[in-house]
């Protein structure tokens, strides 16, 4: 599995952010080609001091392939030029492959 994650810091008008992320923004994630599983939160919390993001987004893909597909399609390229209309505080995006952990 590949993740994508998206880390949002503080925007200029927090419930603008929240607002059109949810109404607009994802819905718009939702139709990115190959996406398995989704998930975001607003609750972004530090173990020590202030968190240093506002939002956090995972997407999960079967591989870096996949997520590059999504990503290089045409609408993960209208995802992403969506971006502006709500992160005013800027977004960071990573990405990885997933190693299992055994216990």
């Amino acid at each position: 599995m590949h993740k994508l994650v998206v880390l949002y810091s503080e925007p200029a008008d927090p419930d603008h952010f929240r607002d059109y992320y949810e109404t607009s923004h994802l819905p718009l994630v939702m139709k990115m080609p190959g996406l398995l599983a989704w998930r975001y939160s607003f609750d972004v919390a530090a173990t020590n001091g202030e968190a240093p993001y506002f939002a956090v987004f995972e997407g999960d893909f079967a591989d870096a392939a996949a997520m590059a597909a999504a990503r290089a399609s045409q609408q993960g390229r209208r995802m992403a030029a969506d971006v502006v209309n709500y992160a005013t505080g800027g977004a960071v995006v990573i990405h990885y492959p997933v190693q299992d952990g055994t216990s």
